[in-house]
C-alpha cells in the first residue's frame, strides 16, 4: 500500500511523469493494480485550500478534480481516524512544522504504507525517525 503526498497525487493525476522517478512510478502502478493507493483526507483539504488561495490551478474546479481523481482505478480515500489524529499530534512540530504533513505521515504510518513524497522535511523526518517508510518521489 502507498500513500501519496499532496504533490505526488497532483503530479500523478496530471501525468507529470518527469517529476516522478522510475521506482516511484513502479510503486504507484503496482499499488494501483492491487487497489492499494491511499489519499489522506488532509491532502483533499490541502488541494482545495491551495486552489482557494490561488496557489494551485487545476484543470477542473477542485471538487470535480478530487472526485474524478478518487474515482481512478486503485485509488481510495484514507479515513482520518482518532488514531491518525493522535499519532500526528505526537510528531514534534520541530520535526515537521506543517500540521498537514504530520497528518499525512501519520496516515501512512497507521496504514503500514509507504509514503511517496518529494518534500525535503518529510524525507528528513523519515530518515531520522525511522518510524515511517517514505520513498523519495524523485527516485
Amino acid at each position: 500500500m502507498v500513500v501519496l503526498d499532496t504533490h505526488a497525487w497532483i503530479w500523478t493525476v496530471e501525468g507529470d511523469a518527469r517529476r516522478i522517478g522510475r521506482r516511484s512510478r513502479q510503486l504507484i502502478a503496482g499499488a494501483e493494480a492491487r487497489e492499494a493507493v491511499r489519499i489522506s483526507v488532509a491532502t483533499v483539504f490541502e488541494i482545495v485550500a491551495l486552489h482557494a488561495a490561488g496557489r494551485l490551478r487545476l484543470a477542473k474546479p477542485p471538487e470535480q478534480w478530487v472526485d474524478a481523481s478518487l474515482d481512478l482505478p486503485g485509488v481510495r480515500l484514507a479515513e482520518l481516524t482518532r488514531t491518525v489524529a493522535m499519532d500526528a499530534g505526537f510528531i514534534p512540530r520541530t520535526a515537521l512544522a506543517d500540521p498537514l504533513d504530520r497528518l499525512i505521515v501519520a496516515t501512512a504510518r497507521q496504514l503500514g504504507a509507504t509514503l511517496l513524497s518529494a518534500d525535503a522535511a518529510i524525507l528528513e523526518y523519515a530518515a531520522q525517525s525511522r518510524n515511517v517508510r517514505v520513498q523519495d518521489l524523485a527516485r
